[in-house]
């Protein structure tokens, strides 16, 4: 477990020394380096610790709020189910609203395609009742 952190560190190191610029717009779906995270916060995998992010909101021109994305199908108050064209045919996932946070755009790697707007609609607003306060 401890040598994940130590190999992680290695790809951080070199994620932040970055320097292409990726365009974004909301909707889209980017593999991105999440990294070997604490506790319950979601974490990538393979050798640069990624994994699939949906691009919610751009902040500015470097920075995003983005939701990482899980091939485990869950609907509830968390979790958004759905489904989009990749290059390679349909992809299904889970938005785990739970888990959406800022990211540097250094952390993106590739675009994999993007949602429909009527899922993003509906996860905006799952996102908007997990937020604020009944």
């Amino acid at each position: 477990m401890f040598n994940d952190y130590d190999k992680w560190n290695e790809v951080k190191k070199a994620t932040s020394k970055n320097n292409i610029h990726i365009g974004i717009k909301v909707r889209e779906v980017f593999w991105a380096k999440l990294g070997q995270n604490i506790g319950d916060e979601e974490y990538g995998k393979g050798e640069l610790f990624s994994r699939p992010v949906l691009v919610v909101r751009k902040l500015t021109k470097d920075l995003f709020l983005g939701v990482p994305l899980t091939t485990t199908i869950k609907d509830n108050d968390y979790f958004y189910p759905f489904e989009f064209d990749t290059k390679k045919g349909k992809s299904k996932n889970s938005a785990m609203l739970l888990q959406m946070k800022s990211f540097s755009k250094k952390r993106l790697t590739n675009k994999i395609g993007i949602i429909s707007k009527e899922d993003f609609k509906n996860i905006q607003n799952r996102l908007i009742e997990l937020i604020v306060p009944t």
